[in-house]
């Protein structure tokens, strides 16, 4: 009977109104050694899968050749799909996920996932008049997210998006272009489309409202994969075991940076990191900006090389900053000017991008007079490599490559390996490969530090951190971080941010630079930046901000024991720190275009403040779930809209029921954190019978730990008796990693009564239990080569 149901179920689809495309005749196929072969009267499919949960189709018009190479795909192997079934009418591709059936007449690709389905092709492959375009129907119902980093709103249905990497200065709640834009659509039924090609081009996401999606590109390759699966953790997961994992970084990063448009000389940098340490703000990371190769914003792009006059002891203060825990981190630039001090060499080793003459390509933009370094060449890459060896030796922990859309980059010129327009929405994700390579070259065991304002699909395999560009220093500014930020998890680059308190303008407002370092904890970088005019730093803010500010930098060092899991999540599935509702919730409408409400890995709901002088906010509280406000252990039940009250300390934030927070005690930076010293929370709910949760630990710093055996995971559980509860605690160890004994403070929230005793085996332990606050709180020493077991007796 239910292989009856399947065959009608197939025949109805293949019997869907869905235009197809008439003009293209079915002439043979026949399985390949790596996938499926479709020849039509224009050209070939080649049909491959990678997994039950990604294919790829590759269409090649008759007179080209493939071309295998990708930037994007590192995955090589293939599977053989389970069975391919060949009929007069169709050839049908299946496995246990993703099935593929070709209609032979009219010509039609249509994909599924477990039988129902997820997209076809309409016109399929076609000429345009500006290059080439794949098309595909879309049913009337579908919510569209991806395209990269835009500010639309979360439905990005209805748009036709530019593929072309550009800045977008002072941006607010609308922007069409940006950064990072990304050939890559998600649809609300729960299935991905990545097309895997570099060249310049457009999304056109049914702007005629016709149901119809379409890739437009000027040239390249005509390929792409369609990833599914019964949750967008595994999609995701499997959509960055496609391009590559995003690498653990380093512990610090996870910290505050100092960091402004920018500090003029080495005196500066020194006295506002002691005002760091005087102010008890704690601080990781300095960001030295363009004045550290030369006194002028204009003319001295491309020295790279410290400005002696301005910093006269360079490696000194890296290494004294060092000391204290405080990184160094140096902004570089792909241009180099042609009255810069390296033009003449740059000139003289065949560093830069030609002309259609071979001569290097020079053209005015705002810094100067400029050529671009072709990183395609392999003198314009080994050259580069070279000035980064140069300053790792120093002493650099990390680089800012900024500008690297390119933001300026002329469609005449000419890189080693094509034309500027093909490899335009490439260069920063290359140039983050240049980097990580140059660091690791030096330091072959540290964690790379790689910022960059421009990438492409894959580039989190490289460590690139991104952020969100020159946003306006507005509350409009900050309105559209968190769809920036959500949308770019979703799509692999799980570390967008933004430059906190905003970018652009000499706005100074208080509320809004306090509120947007207060959502600064819940996202995934902690990195206020500005133009100087008015400050970025907590330090030189007034009291009352300062003090603010203080409160939430305190709270983002605090949970660092938390943050710092989300990245282990993060490098090893590819899951988003930031998730949107819909991530837990995809059948949920009412979720499917909010951005001002989210989730902060597994347990934090957040819903940041993002007008002036708000006294009340509405809050939606994901259903099947206890909350409680973080601030005051108020419980709410799930499955509402409440209107809160606001609070100029805080903005609104919750814990699941049942969730293990691990958090850690007060420091300066995180040089001092081990994760041996931990206070562990406890949302206690009765509805909630048993919870475990995963903290992963490590040194911090060393690269591949967790692959080299270096990492502990600590496991918490807990579970109900019939006298009262259990809290379990169990250590797995790797083979390479110390373990110590940890000392932990369990907090357990929402605790009607004191208990009768608490227990350690016959042991009993101390204990202290206050009612007005319903916490209770037990001190722990536990020996972690050996379980710990709490039994608590109500």
């Amino acid at each position: 009977m239910k292989n009856i149901l399947y065959i009608l179920f197939a025949l109805c689809f293949l019997q869907v109104s869905f235009a197809q495309n008439p003009n293209r005749t079915f002439v043979s196929s026949e399985t390949t050694k790596a996938g499926y072969r479709v020849v039509v009267q224009d050209g070939v499919y080649v049909i491959k899968l990678y997994n039950k949960s990604i294919v790829e189709t590759t269409f090649i018009p008759k007179g080209e050749q493939e071309n295998p190479e990708s930037h994007a795909v590192i995955l090589t192997e293939y599977t053989p799909f389970s069975n391919i079934s060949d009929t007069p009418e169709a050839v049908r591709l299946n496995s246990e996920g993703v099935s593929v059936i070709i209609k032979k007449s009219p010509f039609q690709i249509q994909y599924t996932y477990k039988g129902q389905p997820l997209i076809s092709e309409k016109d399929g492959y076609s000429k345009t008049e500006d290059g080439e375009a794949i098309q595909f129907n879309l049913d009337d119902t579908e919510v569209l997210y991806g395209g990269g980093a835009r500010a639309l709103g979360m439905n990005r249905r209805g748009h036709r998006l530019q593929l072309y990497n550009r800045a977008h200065y002072g941006y607010e709640t609308h922007s069409e272009l940006m950064n990072f834009t990304l050939p890559i659509v998600m649809s609300s039924k729960q299935y991905m489309i990545h097309f895997d090609n570099a060249p310049i081009g457009y999304l056109d996401l049914d702007s005629k409202q016709d149901n119809s999606l379409t890739y437009e590109t000027i040239s390249g390759r005509k390929t792409y994969q369609v990833i599914a699966s019964d949750s967008w953790e595994n999609i995701i997961d499997n959509y960055t075991q496609l391009t590559g994992k995003q690498p653990m970084p380093p512990r610090w990063a996870l910290g505050n940076f100092s960091s402004r448009f920018g500090y003029h000389s080495e005196a500066e940098t020194r006295a506002t990191i002691a005002k760091f340490k005087a102010e008890e703000i704690p601080v990781d990371a300095v960001i030295l900006d363009l004045y550290w190769f030369g006194k002028e914003v204009q003319g001295t792009m491309g020295n790279l090389a410290f400005d002696t006059d301005s910093f006269p002891t360079p490696e000194k203060m890296i290494k004294d900053f060092d000391k204290e825990g405080v990184n160094t981190i140096l902004i570089t630039e792909p241009f180099v000017l042609t009255t810069s001090n390296r033009w003449e060499e740059a000139v003289e080793q065949d560093v830069l991008a030609k002309d259609s003459l071979g001569q290097p390509y020079t053209y005015d933009f705002f810094f100067g007079n400029t050529g671009l370094i072709d990183i395609y060449s392999k003198s314009g890459f080994d050259w580069f490599s070279n000035i980064y060896k140069d300053v790792f030796e120093m002493g650099v922990s990390g680089i800012w490559g900024d500008l690297g859309e390119p933001e300026v980059h002329p469609k005449a010129l000419l890189h080693a390996t094509g034309t500027a327009d093909e490899v335009h929405n490439i260069y920063g994700h290359d140039w983050a490969r240049l980097v990580y390579e140059s660091s690791l070259k030096v330091n072959s065991k540290v964690r790379p530090f790689v910022l960059m304002r421009a990438g492409y699909s894959g580039s989190q395999r490289y460590g690139l951190i991104p952020w969100s560009g020159d946003v306006n220093r507005t509350w409009g500014g900050l309105q559209s971080q968190p769809e920036i930020a959500l949308q770019m998890g979703m799509q692999g680059l799980g570390y967008m941010h933004s430059d906190l308190g905003g970018f652009a303008g000499d706005n100074l407002d208080d509320e809004l630079y306090v509120r947007w370092l207060q959502y600064g904890v819940f996202q995934p970088i902690y990195r206020p930046h500005a133009q100087e005019d008015v400050p970025s730093e907590p330090v030189f803010r007034n009291e009352h901000a300062k003090n603010l500010a203080r409160k939430a930098i305190r709270l983002r060092y605090a949970l660092l024991p938390y943050n710092y899991n989300l990245a282990f999540q993060n490098h090893k599935k590819g899951t988003p720190l930031m998730r949107p509702l819909f991530f837990e919730h995809p059948k949920d409408v009412t979720y499917q275009n909010l951005a001002n409400t989210y989730y902060w890995g597994d347990s934090f709901l957040v819903s940041p403040i993002l007008e002036a002088g708000v006294k009340t906010h509405e809050v939606i509280f994901p259903k099947n779930n206890m909350w409680f406000d973080f601030y005051t252990d108020e419980k709410i039940e799930g499955g509402q809209t409440k209107t809160v009250s606001v609070v100029e300390n805080s903005i609104p934030t919750y814990v699941k029921g049942g969730a293990f927070i691990p958090m850690a005690r007060r420091m300066q930076n995180t040089k001092s954190y081990t994760g041996h010293n931990l206070l562990l929370h406890y949302y206690h709910d009765a509805s909630i019978t048993s919870s475990s949760s995963l903290l992963y630990n490590d040194d911090g710093e060393t690269l591949n730990a967790f692959e080299k055996g270096k990492y502990e995971r600590l496991n918490f559980s807990y579970s109900q008796h019939k006298k009262g509860m259990q809290f379990v605690f169990k250590d797995d160890v790797g083979p390479a990693y110390k373990v110590d004994s940890k000392t932990i403070q369990l907090i357990i929230h929402n605790m009607e009564t004191a208990p009768a005793s608490i227990k350690n085996g016959k042991k009993e332990l101390a204990f202290t239990y206050d009612k007005h606050t319903r916490i209770l709180e037990i001190p722990l020493i536990w020996e972690v080569d050996s379980e710990l077991e709490i039994k608590i007796i109500l």
